[in-house]
This record gives structure tokens, sequence and C-alpha cells, in this order.
């Protein structure tokens, strides 16, 4: 690829991963525009106020990139959060706000630039997804469906762009040092008499491997390479290698003692009451 200064669009750009990219690709040179909701004080990027669950602001964002630089050569979805709670523990408000975000936003932000793209015949979408989108984490039911869905979404997508010279990527993270811990959401059923009581120890367990992770600029310099990749790999998982081979060791032992290990490690209860 032309190794030219590119025009961007990171999403979730006030933390994080997010962040962390706006601020790497703003320092190789490309003009970097970093959507959010709040205000972002950065030199790296310029600011445009996007929230990813509104059409409107979706689309104004994308439209005053255009009016600004003509153009729009790399998307990165970035925008997101998590939830935490039983399954049981979460009202259909609380899973609907999930999606909004994780899966419905993403798509609002490809919707918007893809017919920007297939005119330049040319582009770069890349969906930040989670190892969590491969693999179910107990209590966290809904992120990983999200995330979930947002694979699926990227595969179809990434076949159906590629006659028109647009690249399509997943990158699937693993536990890395952000805000994304302080800013998980409990459900509401979960701060009071839940019968699981495994839903804290689980939750101390994630917050401990986060706060261990990588730092989230390793994601950042992985994104500014692929920038000029001709044909990307349509999966990059990134964080510590066992964390990486877990979807693997899934695949070749017994679904039952994988199961049983994911529980162990999560300190999910045998049994409770209620």
């Amino acid at each position: 690829m032309n190794r030219r200064a590119q025009v961007i669009l990171v999403t979730g750009a006030s933390s994080g991963i997010g962040l962390a990219i706006a601020r790497h690709l703003g320092d190789l040179g490309h003009q970097v525009f970093g959507g959010s909701r709040r205000q972002i004080d950065s030199h790296q990027f310029e600011q445009i106020v996007m929230d990813v669950d509104d059409d409107l602001s979706v689309d104004r964002g994308v439209e005053k990139i255009i009016h600004m630089t003509g153009r729009i050569d790399a998307v990165i979805n970035s925008a997101g959060f998590g939830i935490v709670g039983a399954v049981e523990n979460t009202s259909i408000g609380e899973a609907k706000a999930q999606f909004e975000t994780n899966f419905f936003g993403t798509l609002r932000v490809c919707n918007a630039v893809l017919p920007i793209m297939r005119q330049q015949r040319a582009g770069l979408i890349v969906n930040v997804s989670s190892l969590a989108g491969l693999l179910a984490i107990p209590f966290h039911g809904l992120y990983s469906a999200s995330k979930f869905a947002l694979e699926g979404l990227t595969e179809a997508l990434r076949m159906e762009v590629k006659p028109f010279g647009i690249r399509v990527i997943l990158i699937e993270p693993g536990d890395y040092r952000t805000a994304f811990s302080v800013n998980r959401r409990q459900t509401s059923a979960s701060l009071g008499d839940s019968p699981y009581r495994g839903a804290a120890a689980s939750l101390a367990r994630m917050e401990q491997e986060e706060q261990a992770g990588r730092p989230p600029q390793e994601i950042a310099r992985l994104v500014g390479n692929l920038l000029h990749h001709r044909r990307p790999k349509l999966r990059y998982r990134v964080g510590k290698l066992g964390q990486r081979l877990v979807p693997n060791i899934r695949s070749i032992i017994p679904y039952s003692l994988y199961e049983w290990l994911l529980m162990k490690y999560y300190n999910v209860q045998g049994k409770s009451s209620g």
C-alpha cells in the first residue's frame, strides 16, 4: 500500500484502546478524527462528537470528515463497554443497551462509511472485538453475545465488500490495562440479593487479569502496521499467549473438561440457593 498519510476515523477515542490507537496513528502523521461523546484533550488528533448509539450523530460525524477532507481511508470501530451479571439477572433493557453500542454502533458506522469507500474503491475497516467473542465468559454473557454477533457480522461484511477493494479486519484482544474495568456496568439485579454468588468472584478475577494485562499501545502499533497491509488476515488475536491459545485448546479437549477448567478459573460455584 502507498504509505501516504491517511484520513482515519477512530470511534471510542476518549479512553482505552481507542484513545491509544488515535494517538499512535496521529503520531505516525495520519489525519485522525477521534469520535466520542465527551471532550478529549489530545494534540495527536481532532475530536468529532459522535455517539455511535445515535444514527444522526454518526451521519453528522462522517459528513464532517468528508466535508473537511473529501475521503475516509480507514475506520477503527473501538467504541464499546461491558456489563457484568448473570444472564438471569440481566434485563432486556440492559441487554439492548449492550448490543446498541457494541453491535449496532459498529454497524451504524460501517453503513455510514461504506458508500464512501465503495466510491473510492478502497478502504479499511477494523472492528475491535474480543477473545470473549470467541469464548463465552460466565457472568459476562451479554458482553460475549454482543462480540459473538460482531464476529459474524464482520465475517460476512469482509466477503461482501472485498470486490470493492475494501479490507475488513477483526482484532480480538485479551486483557489489557485500560479503564474498561472502571467503566464496566453491573446489572441492577446483580446489586441486590442475587443467588449467583460466583459473580463477584468472577468479576474480581477478570479485573485482576485486566490490571495485569498488556498496555493498549501494543494494539495501536498493530493497527498502524495493518493500515498498509494489502491482504490482511480476518482475525488478529492479541494479548498474553496463554489467553490467545485458549480457543485452540477448547477445540482439542472435551468440552466438559474445558467448561470445568473455565468455571474453576473464574470461581463459579457449583451449587447455590434459589
